[in-house]
């Protein structure tokens, strides 16, 4: 027969690493939604940045919506390597 001490005591550790995997599941979660937040901020600001120069370089030489469409595009294209760039340096520290 199993002994009732040894079943209390083994039903105590399953208990604390059920206990200790929920909270490293709400860690995951929350290091998850701030990468997240960080990298779609990332990609954001590098089109805002080109599409504002784009409409500063506009309204100087009077070309009025072509540079406003290449730095909009160069923004992208800027966002989408630091996104890039920054997943995989977050993929090599985890």
């Amino acid at each position: 027969m199993v002994d009732y001490k040894d079943f209390k005591t083994r039903l105590k550790i399953a208990k604390s690493k059920l206990k200790n995997n929920s909270e490293s599941k709400d860690e995951k979660k929350g290091k998850f939604m701030g990468n997240a937040f960080k990298l779609s901020t990332e990609f954001v600001a590098a089109v805002a940045v080109g599409t504002i120069i784009g409409f500063i370089l506009d309204s100087w030489f009077g070309t009025k919506p072509w540079l406003i469409i290449i730095f909009f595009f160069l923004g992208s294209a800027a966002g989408m390597l630091n996104v890039i760039k920054t997943a995989k340096l977050m993929q090599e520290k985890d």
